[in-house]
């Protein structure tokens, strides 16, 4: 897979296009009943080239849902999942310049997660995903146990992405223009 071809895209998407885009998946999302169900939702700070999923949060917290963020731990070199109450006063900037949750925020056990949405480099249709290389949402994804939903642009959907034993499938990917089921 040419993740580099793909980032190329990205970053040559204009921002209000990126907005547009962003704001039509988040509508999108909030129409699926996986969505409407879900108590309480892991999140993500998107990156600047990543689909913007930020109004997703302020809207969970305001309809009583509990969302959590990935917080990096130093020690364990490891993310874990910290609840968020309020989007402007518990999130500090992380370890790789990526928006996470404060020190004070508790951690949540993921078995707790109904939906967590995933981003990525590239996805493929049969729900396989490649991120940055580092594998720590592979870490976090292989001991969630809520729905797995990949969260991208349509331009990151390719043909197939080779998998690697540590590689998590997931249950759905979300883009502006389609909701694509795998394992519901």
């Amino acid at each position: 897979v040419a993740g580099s071809g793909i980032r190329a895209r990205m970053q040559l998407m204009s921002e209000p296009e990126r907005a547009a885009l962003s704001a039509e998946a988040c509508s999108r999302l909030e129409r699926q009943s996986v969505w409407q169900t879900a108590q309480s939702v892991f999140a993500y700070a998107p990156m600047p080239e990543e689909l913007d999923i930020w109004p997703l949060v302020r809207a969970s917290l305001l309809a009583g849902k509990v969302v959590c963020l990935p917080r990096f731990d130093s020690a364990t070199k490891r993310y874990v999942a910290c609840q968020v109450q309020d989007a402007a006063n518990d999130i500090v900037n992380g370890q790789f310049g990526i928006r996470e949750p404060h020190r004070q925020c508790v951690a949540v056990p993921l078995n707790r997660l109904d939906l967590v949405l995933v981003p990525g480099v590239a996805f493929d249709s049969r729900g396989r995903r490649l991120g940055r290389g580092k594998g720590f949402y592979d870490q976090l994804l292989a001991n969630a146990t809520g729905l797995k939903c990949g969260v991208a642009f349509d331009e990151q959907i390719v043909t197939e992405i080779p998998v690697e034993p540590h590689d998590v499938a997931l249950d759905c990917i979300l883009t502006p223009t389609r909701w694509l089921e795998f394992r519901l």
